[in-house]
């Protein structure tokens, strides 16, 4: 077959799949952001990225998007009259417009779109944080344009699939029925417990091992989209009742998701905010670590926090599980698809700052307690998220099947 997958960032969540479909001798190409300067592990093309913010107002989003999506239909027309390429399949990320216009230039290609999340203006993300959200009518408004270009693309998608039953959801019930639910996957062989682990903090000398009484938490960026004011609130009781714990906090000082700060960033508000109760010689921030050492720091954590608004669920938390590490995280949607309170790990409610508090401190000062809990969250992994004995073969399926026949369209794998 001759496979396109189209991600400005690729290889995104395709990571593992292009490679293993190029193994099984499939002619895979790739067109990605020209920007992107990631190494590449099959044939990549890559496009233009257009100017953008030409527009103001509500349809400034659904501009943005049709002018990649105009980017990318001309780069996909280069490669089939310069290249004579012509794909049987295209499986590409809806969330930025770049799957809008390819049926213009492959007819027959059976088109499958990677479905994330579609934005909503109630009961998701959007209006869920009243202290950084208005919830007002405009505000409702620009949520609901944004999703435009994310539905018109799922419309004139063959099939879709989306990493968790949560996600899927989140799209129209007669859109829901294309999609497909199977996790991007873990890899456990990787991602396992190992007693030998070390981490060390940059700049202090201290290394970690596994037994160590280590708090973590990891986000792309510090931002209250995951909870990060909400953690930085509870730590200082924490630190307060466990005066051996250790907190490691991963992430960058930029801005992921939702609206930025007025001035600074989220991680500097936040920590000004209670910098005069913490011990800060206990509280590393280590800014983006590389895989190697994130993967480290998952095997010598004691508790892993994460929290996240009614959004996508972030690969860290279902690592931080197969990793042996007891995760403590927000009674939102996404999170309780995966996580159940007192089976394999624990649930707070998200902006329970005392209940966090307490929470993370019990956890940490009685691990045995949790022992059980440990074993059952990696074996929920290992189960529903493991990437080579599940998720990749059932990937590798949809794929080489143009995705799932209708009668089969909508079937949960893993929940």
């Amino acid at each position: 077959m001759r496979i396109l997958f189209v991600h400005q960032n690729f290889p995104g969540q395709f990571v593992h799949l292009a490679p293993a479909l190029a193994a099984r001798g499939h002619r895979v190409v790739a067109l990605a952001d020209v920007t992107n300067k990631r190494p590449q592990r099959v044939e990549t093309w890559y496009y233009r990225k257009p100017e953008t913010g030409r527009l103001r107002g509500v349809g400034a989003t659904f501009a943005d998007a049709a002018a990649r999506g105009e980017m990318v239909a001309g780069a996909a027309s280069q490669l089939r009259d310069r290249q004579g390429f012509v794909p049987d399949v295209i499986f590409g990320h809806n969330g930025w417009g770049e799957m809008l216009f390819l049926r213009e230039v492959w007819p027959g290609a059976r088109i499958l779109n990677y479905a994330e999340f579609v934005y909503r203006a109630r009961g998701l993300d959007a209006d869920f944080d009243p202290e950084f959200q208005s919830g007002d009518a405009k505000a409702a408004i620009a949520t609901a344009a944004r999703a435009a270009h994310i539905l018109q693309s799922m419309i004139g998608a063959d099939a879709a699939l989306a990493p968790t039953g949560w996600q899927a959801d989140t799209f129209p019930a007669e859109l829901r029925a294309k999609i497909t639910v199977l996790h991007d996957g873990v890899d456990t062989d990787e991602v396992r417990p190992d007693p030998g682990a070390r981490f060390g903090i940059p700049g202090t000398g201290l290394i970690l091992r596994p037994g160590d009484e280590v708090l973590t938490f990891v986000n792309r960026n510090l931002e209250p989209y995951r909870g990060y004011h909400i953690l930085m609130r509870a730590l200082p009781e924490v630190l307060r009742a466990r005066p051996a714990a250790q907190v490691v906090i991963v992430g960058g000082d930029g801005q992921s998701y939702g609206r930025p700060p007025a001035g600074g960033s989220w991680k500097d508000i936040f920590l000004n905010e209670v910098r005069d109760r913490l011990d800060l010689s206990r509280v590393h921030f280590t800014g983006r670590l590389e895989r190697r050492q994130f993967v480290a720091l998952m095997q010598v954590a004691r508790v892993h926090a994460y929290l996240t608004y009614p959004f996508v669920l972030s690969w860290s938390m279902i690592e931080a599980m197969a990793a042996g590490a007891l995760v403590v995280g927000s009674r939102t949607g996404p999170v309780a698809e995966v996580l159940r309170d007192g089976e394999n790990g624990r649930l707070v409610d998200f902006f329970d700052v005392a209940g966090w508090s307490a929470a993370l401190t019990q956890a940490l000062a009685d691990p045995g307690r949790d022992d059980p809990l440990r074993a059952a969250a990696r074996a929920t992994v290992l189960k529903h998220y493991d990437l080579r004995r599940r998720c990749l073969p059932g990937l590798i399926g949809f794929v080489e099947g143009g995705g799932p026949p209708p009668s089969d369209r909508g079937a949960v794998a893993g929940r």
